[in-house]
């Protein structure tokens, strides 16, 4: 007798350490991928392994009187450990299948329905000694028949949610296994519980259920990675997928559209067909954005986007240009089809969007071209549309069609670009700045320069709203001087004052990177305002990258030799990130926006983000995620190795005054 109990001891004890070790596995798992499902599971193997210690202590004090304090105790401990261990089982494949968490309603009545039932099994006749059957019954057979039933039912909801990964159908087999298992047990012990054989049966279960659970933990490994490779394969998808599409609305992107076009323009050609090519811009759109909120506006350039691509018309080409901007392109023969498009287009706009609860309406301004009678080419036909586009919005006329001899845009352009030398000139053009957190320090790292025009009229102006007239008049190269020397001024404007130097970053276009001057001005500057170069970082943007790489490396290593930090921004956005990574000596790279919006809830920006960190780090290069707007994020990102944050939550873009702020901060 003592022998045997030695060994069972020795066998619970054994699964206690086997199953403490997997779930301190699932806890690095779960720290790491943020996983709900691992959670559950590894509280479930955490009960188990309590089980298995409850067990082997019942082992080793078997001497004790049965309706002791302490063997009563061991077994309320060994119920309620089972218990959970088959709630929290159940709950991770639930999690595990829907990828939703569990509502805490729910978790809060399973946890009580198991106190409940650990109770009835074991304080009824837990300290009588002489109701050996119904203690069994309580404690043994109903804990079997319900756990039985409790994994026929998740085999069949296994079956019905047709998991895509392998792992999923040995999961389906095991719980059709163990539940047979469970159930002949219990209607077993029912019947033949005096009978000599069982008590023999009951000996060999121990080894059962050894294998049984030691599967199970297999299984629980098998699955979670099972499930990382079929989001790793999403995310690669949606990588490719992202190459040719909007990842907001999911219609073409500018280079696809434009490709598209080309190729539709080449078929056209080939069968003596033409074209026309709308542009579309929606009209108070900022309004929209500023009345109802960002989220709404998105789902409103979603929708969008989903009506110009099922429209009637079946149209030839659809995309997003950029902002509240598409292209639309449809076959023609007659000047009816090309009105007959046009007003389709006004009302398909015009219809109300019904978006959270608000009803939004809309109207768009429409300029248009035709191929291959105002070009042959898919950027002057753009160019064309915008022209036409352009008339229609300051003249706000609902659609206008390109005609040779169009000027107003030229005639706006010479206006602007008096406007934005005279600017400069007054300094009007105003530096903002946004705070940049050093998650492992957990203070301030660095800050983003970014310019604003302080109008004389019009009050404040954000970049959006001149921007584009800098670039159409390639003035780029001109702001960019200014804000480098606005920003040294602030740096030595700052030491002086407070006794603080604070990194900035600064953005700089491509025309600027590469010109030939660029280095020996940046020289200049930090000699003439006595500026450390470790305080300015430069900021390129893989647009910069692609245009010439061995230009752009040679003056990457000419500014770090000077001790100027250099980093990639909006990491991710272009198509050929990976390719030049490994190439390009950068300091920090600052993933886009667009992969945190989702980071927390969307299990394939999680993967991309955690796998462009562990690249980076492994290359040498430093973290920074821009567009950080909730505490969730943050959390998460932090988890995950990011070096760095900004954004909203932070601290949006603010003025010198609020920013010198910060350096009261310690």
């Amino acid at each position: 007798m003592a022998v045997r109990e030695f060994a069972h001891s020795l066998i619970y004890s054994t699964e206690t350490l086997i199953f403490s070790i997997l779930a301190l596995l699932l806890l690095a798992y779960y720290r790491g991928f943020g996983r709900t499902y691992v959670k559950y599971w590894l509280f479930s193997l955490t009960a188990l392994a309590v089980n298995q210690l409850s067990l082997a202590l019942e082992s080793t004090l078997s001497q004790q009187n049965i309706g002791s304090l302490i063997d009563t105790s061991l077994a309320l401990i060994r119920q309620i450990s089972q218990y959970f261990h088959f709630l929290f089982l159940m709950l991770g494949i639930y999690s595990a299948t829907k990828k939703a968490p569990i509502n805490p309603r729910v978790l809060i009545i399973g946890v009580l329905v198991v106190i409940t039932l650990s109770c009835i099994a074991v304080l009824p006749y837990g300290f009588d000694s002489a109701n050996v059957f119904n203690r069994f019954y309580l404690r043994e057979s109903l804990a079997a028949f319900i756990f039985g039933c409790g994994f026929i039912v998740a085999a069949c909801y296994l079956y019905s949610s047709d998991v895509e990964h392998f792992s999923g159908k040995i999961l389906l087999v095991y719980c059709v296994l163990v539940g047979i298992r469970y159930l002949a047990f219990s209607f077993t012990s029912i019947i033949s519980l005096t009978e000599d054989w069982f008590r023999h049966l009951t000996e060999w279960l121990i080894y059962v259920d050894l294998g049984i659970h030691t599967t199970l933990g297999f299984i629980i490994l098998i699955w979670m990675q099972g499930a990382e490779r079929n989001i790793a394969d999403t995310a690669i998808n949606r990588a490719k997928y992202l190459d040719e599409h909007d990842a907001l609305t999911g219609a073409l992107n500018r280079e696809q559209v434009l490709e598209k076009l080309t190729h539709e323009m080449q078929t056209a050609g080939e069968n003596g067909d033409k074209l026309c090519v709308y542009l579309l811009d929606l009209k108070r759109f900022k309004f929209v954005n500023d009345t109802y909120g960002l989220k709404v506006g998105d789902l409103i350039l979603g929708e969008t986007a989903r009506r110009l691509t099922q429209s009637l018309l079946q149209p030839k080409v659809v995309g997003r240009l950029s902002g509240d901007s598409f292209m639309y392109v449809i076959n023609y023969s007659t000047e009816r089809q090309q009105l007959t498009a046009e007003e389709h287009l006004h009302a398909l706009i015009a219809h109300p969007y019904q978006i959270e609860q608000h009803e939004v309406h809309l109207q768009c301004s429409i300029g248009y071209c035709e191929f291959p009678t105002d070009a042959d080419n898919a950027d002057e036909l753009l160019q064309k549309s915008n022209l036409a586009l352009f008339q229609a919005e300051s003249l706000n006329i609902r659609t206008v069609k390109y005609e040779s001899g169009m000027q107003s845009h030229g005639r706006h352009l010479m206006a602007m670009e008096k406007e934005i030398r005279q600017a400069i000139a007054n300094e009007e053009l105003i530096l903002h700045f946004q705070p940049q957190l050093n998650l492992k320090q957990n203070r301030l790292e660095a800050a983003e320069v970014l310019v604003r025009w302080q109008h004389p009229e019009k009050g404040v102006l954000a970049p959006g709203q001149f921007f584009a007239d800098i670039e159409a008049l390639n003035l780029f190269s001109e702001l960019d001087n200014y804000v480098l020397e606005k920003t040294c001024q602030t740096i030595e404007k700052w030491y002086k004052k407070y006794n603080r130097r604070v990194p900035l970053a600064i953005n700089i276009t491509a025309d600027e990177f590469q010109n030939s001057n660029f280095i020996r001005n940046i020289q200049t500057l930090l000699k003439k305002y006595a500026i450390p170069p470790i305080y300015l970082e430069l900021e390129i943007t893989e647009n910069v990258v692609i245009t010439d790489i061995e230009l752009v490396m040679k003056t990457i290593i000419e500014l770090q030799n000077m001790g100027i930090k250099v980093s990639i921004d909006d990491f991710g956005t272009g198509y050929s990130s990976l390719a030049y990574l490994r190439r390009l000596p950068i300091d920090k790279i600052k993933i886009d926006r667009s992969f945190i919006q989702e980071v927390a809830s969307n299990d394939s920006d999680l993967t991309i983000v955690k796998t462009m960190i562990e690249l980076s780090h492994g290359l040498g290069k430093r973290v920074l995620a821009e567009g950080v707007e909730t505490k969730e994020q943050l959390q998460l990102l932090r988890n995950i190795g990011c070096d760095a944050v900004q954004g909203y939550f932070i601290s949006k873009p603010i003025s010198e005054e609020a920013f010198t702020k910060y350096f009261r901060r310690k």
